[in-house]
């Protein structure tokens, strides 16, 4: 590979990962949706378990026998 295409995959690289490039604070904020979206499904998994009230079971004696 020549100079410059070692200078473009730089360049291409320092706008992906650089410090405070606007890219990466993009990239940044897509991984926190993500979480966000995730933790939302989880918070609605534990709302329909709470959500479904537990029958209490009665034993009469015809069950126990």
């Amino acid at each position: 590979m020549s100079i410059w295409h070692w200078a473009i995959v730089a360049v291409v690289a320092l706008l992906l990962f650089g410090g405070r490039g606007k890219l990466s604070g993009l990239m940044g904020d897509a991984a926190k949706g993500i979480k966000a979206f995730k933790d939302g499904l989880k918070d609605e998994d534990v709302k329909k378990d709470e959500a479904k009230p537990e029958t209490a079971k009665t034993v009469t004696d015809k069950d126990a026998a």
